[in-house]
């Protein structure tokens, strides 16, 4: 089945959106990076604020699939055990998408302040190449009093 026939935005009105959301987060949510919250929790709570931003799509968390299969990247081994032989299962913190047949227009990948995020990196241009994902960014979470979503490094 083709893809929906969706008006995909331009990537400034993608950026201007998203930092708009990180706005309303940052407005909203602050107590959650004083406090050192879950990623996930941080995560969660800015695809709520993406939502009210991108409103004609399905923002989701954690989303493993691909059209009806899990979602599925070829991506270099780092000594972890995985189950598959082909690739790495994937859950992007948060998607921007139309949930079955597409298209997916923006992965998020987010990473609090600590170890690399050079993995992240490879996702996000893995996800445009390998899944078709419009846009890419990644977002630095700094913790702790007054701690902040640093500006999205687009990929």
């Amino acid at each position: 089945m083709p893809a929906i026939a969706v008006n995909v935005p331009a990537f400034a009105e993608v950026e201007t959106m998203v930092n708009a959301a990180l706005a309303d987060f940052h407005a909203r949510e602050q107590y959650l990076l004083d406090n050192d919250l879950n990623e996930r929790t941080i995560s969660h709570r800015l695809a709520i604020h993406l939502q009210y931003r991108f409103h004609e799509w399905d923002v989701d968390c954690e989303y493993n699939r691909h059209l009806d299969a899990t979602k599925i990247l070829d991506l270099p081994r780092d000594g972890i055990s995985w189950d598959d032989t082909q690739g790495k299962t994937v859950f992007p913190d948060i998607i921007v998408h139309k949930r079955g047949l597409g298209p997916n227009l923006l992965v998020i990948e987010m990473k609090k302040s600590g170890p690399s995020a050079n993995f992240d990196y490879q996702k996000l241009t893995a996800y445009k190449s390998q899944i078709g994902y419009t846009y890419a960014c990644f977002l630095r979470v700094r913790i702790g009093p007054g701690g902040r979503v640093e500006a999205p490094e687009w990929h």
